[in-house]
C-alpha cells in the first residue's frame, strides 16, 4: 500500500495520501493548511488520481484545503457528528487564532463548504481508490471524532514487532498522547471511554498513523501511553 505522509504549514498536522500503488487511485485523508503545493508534487511524482477525501475529524487544521481538493468532483467523508463544522470551522476556531494564522501566512482566510459531503458511521465500511476502510467512531476531541482502520499496511514499513494492520488516528490517539479535550465539542469523559471501548480493543499489531507526530503501533501505546493505563475494557 502507496503511503505518503507530509505536515501542514501550521500545526503540524499530518496529511496523508494512500493508494495501493503508484499510477491508481488515491484517498487525501486531513488535507490541512497550506497543503496544497505539496499534494501536487506528491500526486504528479507517483501519477495518483484523488478519488476521495476523508476526514478524522473537522478542525481546521485537518480540513481547511478540503474543498480546493475536493472541487466540484470528489466527495469528502466525514462523521455525521462533525457534519456541522464544515459549514464554517472558522467561526469554530475563534477570532484570535484566525488572527494568528492570518499573521502567519500573510492573507485573509476564507472559507466555502465542499460541493460534495458524505457522511459517515461508526462501523461503516467504505471501499474507495482500492482500498477498504472501517470506520470507528472515537468522540472526545470531537463529537465525531473518527479512525480510519484499514488492513495491510504502507510499504517499506519496518518494526521491531509484528504488524498487519493500519489505522488513521486522527487526534485520538498520538505516540505517548492523546487528542485534547478542552476545545468546543471536546468532552473528557467522552475521550475516556473512546480510549476504553475503541482504542484498547485495538490489536497490537495495529500501526497507528495519527493527526500529529511520529507512528506508533498500539502494542508500543498499550505499554508506555500514559492516557491509557488503568483503562480496562
Amino acid at each position: 500500500m502507496l503511503t505518503i505522509a507530509f505536515p501542514a504549514a501550521a500545526f503540524a498536522t499530518n496529511c496523508y495520501v494512500m493508494a495501493p500503488a503508484a499510477g491508481e487511485e488515491c484517498i487525501i485523508v486531513d488535507p490541512g493548511i497550506e497543503i496544497l503545493g505539496t499534494l501536487r508534487e506528491v500526486l504528479a511524482e507517483h501519477r495518483l488520481r484523488p478519488a476521495a477525501v476523508l476526514l478524522t475529524h473537522g478542525h481546521l487544521d485537518h480540513c481547511y484545503s478540503v474543498t480546493p481538493v475536493c472541487g466540484g468532483d470528489l466527495a469528502a467523508y466525514i462523521h455525521t457528528d462533525d457534519r456541522y463544522r464544515l459549514k464554517d470551522p472558522l467561526s469554530l476556531l475563534g477570532g484570535d487564532m484566525v488572527h494568528m494564522l492570518e499573521q502567519q501566512f500573510g492573507k485573509a482566510f476564507t472559507w466555502s463548504e465542499p460541493e460534495k459531503i458524505v457522511e459517515v458511521t461508526d462501523r461503516a465500511r467504505l471501499e474507495l481508490a482500492g482500498l477498504e476502510l472501517e470506520i470507528h467512531h472515537a468522540p472526545g476531541h470531537t463529537e465525531g471524532s473518527v479512525m480510519f482502520a484499514l488492513p495491510g499496511l504502507p510499504d517499506g514499513v519496518q518494526a521491531d514487532i509484528e504488524l498487519d494492520r493500519t489505522l488513521l488516528a486522527g487526534d485520538v490517539l498520538f505516540k505517548g498522547s492523546i487528542g485534547r479535550t478542552d476545545l468546543p465539542g471536546g468532552d473528557n469523559a467522552a475521550m475516556q471511554r473512546s480510549l476504553r471501548d475503541v482504542v484498547l480493543p485495538l490489536p497490537d499489531s495495529t500501526l497507528v498513523l495519527p493527526g500529529h507526530g511520529p507512528a506508533t503501533a498500539m502494542a508500543v501505546e498499550r505499554q508506555t501511553n500514559p492516557y491509557l493505563q488503568g483503562l480496562t475494557q
